[in-house]
């Protein structure tokens, strides 16, 4: 097996993200969804389908468009929901249960669209990287890259995969920052701190329905 094919990462686990998103956005409430909530299935439908034919081809450029626009399009979504729901929890038109069930399905969502950016946009993207021997430059300080050359604990030739973004994605929408690995760039910078303001958003909504509740 060539050195290149022994850390080529599988998309499936991005994919399964994406969809899992996008489950839990069909199930919200219509008032939380701008159109019907079927449009995005579609929508993710059709561009999940042809980022895999343009990647069965060989089209690398298509694909990797095609992957921004569709984890754009879960993203816009899960914005507006989160809009609509600041916009219509004090109306009470839907019920406590329906509205905390609401917020922390966008709390998971938000986790796992972020994953996919981060996982998407590091380094080139997950299609450079896997030309690399050893992933050594990107936008995050993850703590495998941080090890002396020389240390035993230092994995050879290692490459973050879908799991090491969802941590990060994770440390971020719980302890709103990175933990233990560091941000290098300003992208990076932007986006995680957009991801911490809806994390925070949510988690000050529940906490107003809860009382509220009590």
């Amino acid at each position: 097996m060539s050195n290149r094919s022994s850390h080529v990462e599988p998309r499936w686990p991005v994919i399964l993200a994406l969809a899992a998103v996008v489950a839990l956005h069909f199930s919200l409430p219509q008032i939380l969804s701008l159109g019907p909530n079927w449009l995005l299935v579609a929508v993710f439908a059709a561009l999940a389908t042809l980022v895999s034919i343009s990647h069965s081809r060989g089209a690398e450029g298509i694909a990797y468009v095609g992957g921004l626009i569709l984890i754009s399009s879960v993203t816009l979504a899960v914005i507006a929901s989160l809009v609509l729901l600041v916009r219509f929890l004090p109306s009470h038109k839907e019920s406590p249960v329906h509205l905390l069930q609401s917020a922390g399905s966008l709390w998971i969502s938000n986790l796992l669209v972020f994953a996919a950016w981060y996982w998407k946009l590091d380094a080139g993207g997950p299609y450079r990287r896997e030309k690399t021997k050893s992933h050594e430059l990107g936008a995050f300080l993850f703590p495998q890259m941080a090890l002396h050359e020389l240390s035993p604990a230092k994995p050879e030739n290692w490459h973050p995969r879908f799991i090491d973004y969802l941590f990060l994605s994770f440390n971020t929408s719980t302890a709103l920052s990175p933990t233990d690995t560091q941000i290098l760039s300003r992208w990076a910078k932007g986006l995680m701190m957009l991801q911490s303001l809806i994390s925070l958003t949510i988690i000050v909504l529940l906490a107003a329905r809860a009382v509220n509740i009590l």
